[in-house]
């Protein structure tokens, strides 16, 4: 039976999570409305920045976050320069903070979507009636926020319940500790393995709860048609609105960039210095990523075939967001524990897990690119009697070129960055790049570990790139 300590865990498992979607969902409402109503150069590659953190390897973004907000960071400076007391980053708030980071940006994008799916129109006309702004607030912004903001907070909300690395680098202590972080601890430090089962099985029942409840939240109910003419808003084309959002998009922008650009400074000094350790972790990073991708693309071809015979989509992504990497290593751990030794086993279960945890993006992406295949070739296909394989290489996977580079290097990026399932497994000889940079900063060898970080960003960034740049290559022809 669960002690104190563990119901402890889940209580403050959900109170993160409850902060966490609450402030990602609450702060993401003006700058949302401020991309929605404005147009100027740069939007395009800001729309595209909200998007980075979902490629960007946890670990690398919790460096960013304690080189600006750490003991020794640039706030904490700031601060001390005018005398004031320094903020401490470790504990709830720390963990909050680093969900509001990841969180933010995918908020915004729920709510951008929104804002565009209010027809031009509707707009228009409230120009004629002479709304003000306060009246198009009310009379178009606010049911649409109604319909979008729990979907987005549910989601985030189920996200952050089963947040492994972020506890575990900024948790700080047993008060915060999250149910992840103690079926981590159950396993190396105390091997008790029935409570680390119980606990995975909390774990999972209360994500699957919340999963179910962002799927239940998560559409949106729409305005109807228009013609698709460009937004314009007459009723925010005054100075103090101005102001207003362009202080909301630079002080975004600044929460995001600001960690990422101190990753990049205080790792560029000891990119060139790095030990013997951190080149063997990245290449085995390298290798796994590559083996998890393959297994991801694999089965996302086969479950998106499978999900347009039985209309099950939503029921197969709900696997990857209800049960985390680590509650599945939990569960094969335990299988594999009576016969073998599980660390032997590491590297290809946490290829799988990993592929296991892409496999919802990759199937959003896919299924409905493959259904457009299938309605606009598929009767052409039959009538010349392609089938199978040969339909397969000729007709499926030249079509699918595109999403399925995107997915590849989505799949390759959030393998590379993964800090969950190897924490169980692995051994200093097998030590992936996440897990070498956590064990630096353990030892406060922190000009190392930002290095180690640098390093890890690059060949992230760099997989997904060359899979998204080699599925749209040539793909006219």
């Amino acid at each position: 039976m669960p002690g104190p300590s563990d119901w402890a865990a889940l209580r403050f498992t959900v109170l993160q999570a409850l902060l966490s979607a609450l402030f990602s969902v609450v702060l993401a409402v003006p700058v949302a409305r401020a991309l929605a109503r404005r147009r100027f150069r740069g939007r395009g590659l800001l729309v595209t920045l909200m998007g980075a953190p979902f490629i960007l390897p946890v670990i690398v973004a919790v460096l960013g976050l304690l080189a600006v907000f750490g003991r020794a960071g640039i706030v904490n400076q700031a601060l001390g320069g005018i005398g004031l007391p320094p903020v401490q980053i470790y504990g709830l708030h720390g963990v909050v903070l680093a969900h509001v980071f990841f969180n933010l940006p995918l908020a915004t994008r729920f709510l951008l979507q929104g804002w565009q799916g209010i027809p031009s129109e509707r707009f228009r006309l409230a120009a004629s009636l002479g709304f003000g702004p306060s009246d198009v607030f009310r009379q178009l912004e606010m049911p649409m926020l109604r319909t979008t903001l729990p979907g987005a907070a549910m989601v985030i909300f189920a996200i952050c319940l089963s947040s492994f690395a972020v506890a575990l680098t900024l948790g700080g202590g047993p008060r915060a500790t999250t149910v992840e972080l103690a079926i981590y601890q159950a396993f190396r430090f105390d091997f008790d393995l029935g409570r680390a089962a119980v606990l995975a099985v909390i774990q999972m029942a209360v994500v699957t709860v919340a999963a179910l409840l962002a799927f239940r939240f998560g559409h949106i109910n729409g305005f109807g048609r228009g013609l698709d003419r460009p937004f314009r808003r007459w009723e925010a084309e005054v100075w103090h609105l101005r102001i207003l959002d362009a202080l909301a998009l630079v002080c975004a922008a600044l929460f995001l960039l600001i960690p990422l650009a101190a990753v990049i400074w205080r790792g560029l000094p000891g990119l060139l210095d790095l030990p013997v350790q951190v080149w063997r972790a990245a290449i085995v990073s390298v290798v796994m990523a590559l083996s998890s991708t393959l297994f991801a693309i694999i089965l996302a071809l086969c479950l998106a075939y499978l999900a347009l015979a039985r209309h099950r989509t939503e029921a197969i992504a709900l696997i990857g967001v209800a049960v985390s990497p680590l509650v599945i290593g939990t569960g094969l751990f335990l299988l594999i524990n009576p016969f073998s030794d599980p660390a032997r086993w590491a590297f290809v279960l946490t290829s799988l897990v990993n592929a296991l945890a892409a496999l919802p993006f990759a199937l959003r992406v896919l299924v409905p690119a493959l259904r457009d295949i299938v309605r606009d070739y598929g009767p052409l296909a039959d009538s010349l009697g392609m089938s199978g394989l040969s339909r397969l290489r000729l007709l499926v996977l030249p079509r699918l070129r595109r999403p399925l580079g995107f997915s590849a290097g989505l799949a390759a990026a959030l393998s590379m960055g993964d800090l969950g399932v190897i924490a169980l497994f692995a051994d200093p000889e097998r030590a992936t790049l996440p897990l070498e940079i956590l064990r630096l900063m353990g030892a406060y060898r922190m000009d190392t570990a930002a290095g180690a970080g640098l390093l890890l960003l690059a060949i992230s960034l760099f997989l997904f790139w060359t899979f998204d740049r080699g599925g749209r290559r040539d793909v006219e022809a």
